[in-house]
């Protein structure tokens, strides 16, 4: 039985969300605010983290953070702040998916479905060994990236989209079929997911930032 970990501050929020969890089956467990949520993730394992951006004493954003450092864990996040710049930031820590509130519980319930049953479908396509294009070579058994004999440091989401576009080389990829093999849906509700991570991506990879070209009104191919 999968394993949700909800974490917010508002009772009626963790009250909804974990009736239409436990209408699917899954086993709950709840946190008022991040520190409680870092704490239980240490004693626990969790199949996915659903997590309110402000909470006191730990914001999620923070949480999400820590909990990346030791676990593996997805985490969807709630906010009631949508801008790019707090999406932007929930990328850069690691978050999977970000929903705003207002949000449908349905919805929700199906991004957590789609995450459960991804696991890591874009890894485990790969081939054994090593990728490799120009300076940028990929480790597809230890997931992980090196440009120019530095290892960098990237995140599960960019390191599929990195390893899609390169296998994809000189193809020209589409928003929706990226969202399709990354996320594990098609174009979802969420506006510019690709763009802002992909601009991520870019901001890692150094001299080949520009390998990464985009096709305007289309997506994103990966030439050297």
């Amino acid at each position: 039985m999968p394993k949700i970990l909800i974490v917010d501050d508002e009772p009626n929020i963790v009250t909804l969300i974990s009736r239409y969890a436990q209408r699917e089956g899954y086993d709950i467990v709840t946190a008022s605010d991040g520190r409680e949520a870092i704490d239980k993730c240490r004693k626990e394992n969790f199949d996915v983290i659903v997590m309110d951006v402000m909470m006191p004493d730990t914001d999620g954003f923070t949480a999400c953070k820590k909990i990346k450092e030791f676990k593996d864990i997805p985490v969807i996040m709630l906010s009631a702040r949508g801008t790019e710049f707090d999406k932007l930031f929930g990328f850069e820590v690691g978050v999977d998916d970000y929903v705003t509130k207002p949000f449908s519980p349905m919805e929700l319930m199906a991004r957590i479905k789609v995450i459960l049953s991804r696991g890591s479908r874009v890894g485990q396509s790969s081939e054994s060994g090593r990728l490799t294009v120009s300076g940028i070579e990929i480790d597809t058994l230890g997931l992980t990236v090196t440009i120019d004999g530095e290892k960098v440091d990237l995140t599960a989401k960019e390191y599929a989209l990195l390893l899609l576009l390169v296998k994809n080389k000189s193809i020209v990829l589409s928003r929706d079929r990226i969202l399709n093999e990354v996320w594990g849906y098609d174009s979802f509700g969420i506006d510019r997911t690709v763009d802002w991570q992909i601009k991520l991506l870019r901001s890692k990879l150094g001299a080949y930032r520009d390998s990464i070209k985009t096709v305007r009104g289309v997506g994103y191919k990966f030439e050297v």
